[in-house]
Formats: C-alpha cells, sequence, structure tokens
C-alpha cells in the first residue's frame, strides 16, 4: 500500500533517534521511497551516513547548504513527497511548529507542505505530560496534523510513562489511513475473525486451522478507510489493528450472541470467522480418560450465524466467506443465493499459498448482481483493500438498501 509513494522521514533530537533508522529499513520494505530530514541534534545521536545508507538516497539538514541550492531544498522537499513522518518529534519540535517558526530546515519543510504530516512524539514521561506540550500537540492537531500516540513503558532515563516512540505496527497502520481513500468514513463495520473452540471436556476441544489474518487484515484495512471498526475474534495470536474495537469470543454460540446483539447498528458486516459447524452434543464435567478400543463421538449443529444475518438483514451490506477445497465457484455462488448476500469472497484452502495459516490469499469475489472478480496472489491486507473496494462500489450501487 505504501509502494512507490515518497515520503519525508524527519529525524529529531531525541534517544529515539536510532529507531528512526528501522523506520527506514521498515518503509523501504513497504516499497516507499524514503528521504531523511535531521535537525541539528539528531546528529548527536545517529550519523547521517547512516541514514543514507539505509535510504539509499542523501540525508539533508542544512538549511542553507551549498548542494542543490538552487533547488530551495525546503520547498522542493516539500513539494516532492507524498507525506511527511517526525519520528521521533521532540518537545523542542513540536513547540517550534505550533508557533510556526521557521529556523532550521525541518519547520521549514513542515510550513511549506501541504501534504499530509505525522508526529510521532518521543521524550520523557514528564515532558509529554507538561501542559506546555500538551498545548502545543493540541495546536498541531488543530492545523490538521495527526499524532501517533507514544507507547507506555521503560524508558532510557529509568522512568516509565506516556512518552516512548510508537511501535512500528501502530505508524503503519496510521501512515496508511492518512494514503487510503476514506470511503468508508461515517460507516460502522463489523467483522468476524478467527476459528471457534468447541469445547469436548475440560481439556479438548474441537476447533479448525483459521488464523484470523484475513480477518484481522480486513479489520486494519476498514479502520484505515475511515469506518468505525467492530472486530469480533475467536481465539488467536494476532493483535489487533490499532483502533479497532475487539470483543473475544471462543464458541460459536458466545459469537453468535455477540454477533446478533450488535448486527442491528451495523452498516457493513464482513463474516470472515471459520466458525465451527459442530459441537459436541455434551461437554464431559471431566477430563475424558484414554480407554482401550474407539471412542464415538456425538454432534450437534451450531447455529449458523450468516444465513440468520442474511434473513435479518435491514438494509446492511452483507458479505460472506466461503473457504472450500473443491467446486470453489459453484459453491461460492449457492451460499450467495441461500444466505441473501450482497457479496461473497470464495477462497482455495488447498493450496499453502492460500490457506489459513499463510500471510497471502487468492480470492474470487462474487456480487449478488452477478459480478465476478479474480484477486491474484497477494498479501492479505492487499486482499483486504479489494474487498473493501468492491463493497464501496456496491453501496454505491444501491445494494443493501
Amino acid at each position: 500500500m505504501l509502494s512507490g509513494k515518497k515520503i519525508l522521514l524527519g529525524v529529531c533530537g531525541s534517544i529515539a533517534a536510532y529507531k528512526a533508522a528501522d523506520l527506514v529499513r521498515e518503509l523501504g520494505r513497504q516499497g516507499a521511497m524514503v528521504t531523511v530530514v535531521m535537525t541539528e541534534s539528531a546528529g548527536r545521536f545517529v550519523t547521517p551516513l547512516t541514514f543514507a545508507a539505509l535510504s539509499g538516497r542523501p540525508v539533508h539538514s542544512a538549511m542553507f547548504s551549498p548542494d542543490g541550492a538552487e533547488k530551495i531544498p525546503h520547498i522542493s522537499l516539500a513539494r516532492e513527497h507524498d507525506l511527511i513522518l517526525i519520528a521521533p518529534a521532540t518537545a523542542q519540535t513540536l513547540a517550534r511548529l505550533a508557533m510556526g517558526l521557521a529556523d532550521d530546515l525541518l519547520a521549514t519543510v513542515v510550513l511549506a507542505a501541504r501534504c499530509p504530516v505525522l508526529f510521532c512524539p518521543a521524550m520523557n514521561a514528564k515532558m509529554f505530560d507538561h501542559p506546555a506540550t500538551s498545548a502545543n500537540l493540541q495546536r498541531l492537531r488543530d492545523f490538521g496534523y495527526t499524532m501517533v500516540e507514544p507507547a507506555v513503558g521503560a524508558m532510557a532515563c529509568g522512568e516509565e510513562g506516556s512518552g516512548r516512540l510508537a511501535d512500528w505496527p501502530h505508524i503503519l497502520s496510521t501512515l496508511r489511513q492518512a494514503l487510503s481513500p476514506q470511503d468508508l468514513a461515517g460507516k460502522k463495520v463489523m467483522i468476524t475473525a478467527g476459528p471457534t473452540e468447541e469445547p469436548l471436556d475440560p481439556v479438548r476441544y474441537i476447533s479448525n486451522r483459521s488464523s484470523g489474518r484475513m480477518g484481522y487484515a480486513l479489520a486494519g484495512v476498514a479502520r484505515e478507510r475511515g469506518a468505525s471498526v467492530l472486530l469480533i475474534s475467536g481465539p488467536s495470536q494476532l493483535p489487533p489493528p490499532p483502533g479497532v474495537e475487539l470483543v473475544r469470543v471462543r464458541t460459536a454460540a458466545e459469537m453468535a450472541q455477540e454477533v446478533f446483539a450488535r448486527f442491528a447498528a451495523a452498516d457493513i458486516v464482513v463474516k470472515c470467522a471459520a466458525v465451527s459447524d459442530f459441537r459436541p452434543a455434551e461437554c464431559a464435567p471431566q477430563k475424558l480418560k484414554k480407554a482401550s478400543g474407539s471412542l464415538e463421538l456425538a454432534l450437534a449443529a451450531n447455529e449458523d450465524i450468516l444465513q440468520e444475518l442474511g434473513r435479518r438483514k435491514d438494509g446492511q451490506f452483507l458479505v460472506g466467506f466461503a473457504a472450500e477445497s473443491e467446486n470453489h465457484l459453484a459453491e461460492g455462488r449457492r451460499k450467495l443465493a441461500a444466505k441473501n448476500l450482497d457479496m461473497i469472497v470464495v477462497n482455495d484452502i488447498g493450496s499453502a499459498a492460500t490457506g489459513f495459516i499463510s500471510e497471502t490469499n487468492a480470492v474470487t469475489i462474487l456480487g449478488a448482481s452477478g459480478e465476478e472478480l479474480e484477486v491474484s496472489l497477494r498479501s492479505k491486507e492487499e486482499v483486504a483493500m479489494v474487498v473493501f473496494s468492491q463493497v464501496v462500489t456496491g453501496l454505491g450501487e444501491g445494494h443493501g438498501d
């Protein structure tokens, strides 16, 4: 999603400046072209050579450098980039820009820029909590700049509190939101993800291999495109995407209860969870002991949550997922009609590159009006982008009314 984007990284004089080297590397892995502008004090923590080597581009720091002076660096740098990320942003830089001062290269670039500007504050907790810093942060927000809230934890000074440079996943999510179309703004999106676990006894349960990756990717992308997102997740080891409300459940019955209770408030519902079709008819109160011979297990059917949503829907745009091992499109079309869906996403679980555990997926998106879109192998985040682009198109055509 950042591929080909030109990002200017402003590095200020904080002990967290060493983390900016990792940011350059991570942005490069996302396909971005990174140019670094350093304040004078930042060079006391990390040398320009480090950033030049990592970015493969010249590093800028001097307001009046003879190199490229004819380009007027603070103007050309502001014009040439799609986004400015200041990380770490010190109390000094925040104060400087809140007052509109233009006394170093980074400040003049920001003042001349009309692209999105993101600040990642990093400083001692007491400095961050000071009323002057709070006022400066608010003033910068009022200017239209975006703040990536700092993390809480131990600091180099030995103190603990709010002021650590935000973690990369949080920064990445905010970057992508700043560069994404906000075509889901004002929409309430409910997404289900992960497996369910149906207990057999206090130790054992029936489940499936779903990791939750696709559902979590959908939740993150919906949030980045401006939606208010509720993620109802079965057991998963994945961290929730930033800015997403997470409700954890275990069984299919628990998931049904949460989904039905919140369905009426949703505009868009994406049922991506791999809900168990069956559960043990009885859950033993004590651990079942190993015995000679075979064990016969009686199963009872779980409620079909998606089908019930199709029956209940009243204006919601309803999307289902179908993980199939054969007759993919035929089975997808059958479920699309039988469950009264607006769209269904069909994928082949037989391939190692598209199965439950993989980080990639290839799908076919089927619409209720006969649309069919093949999405080739790509990351699950990229698949999620295509899915929501199709949802937006469907909403524009009046589906779900």
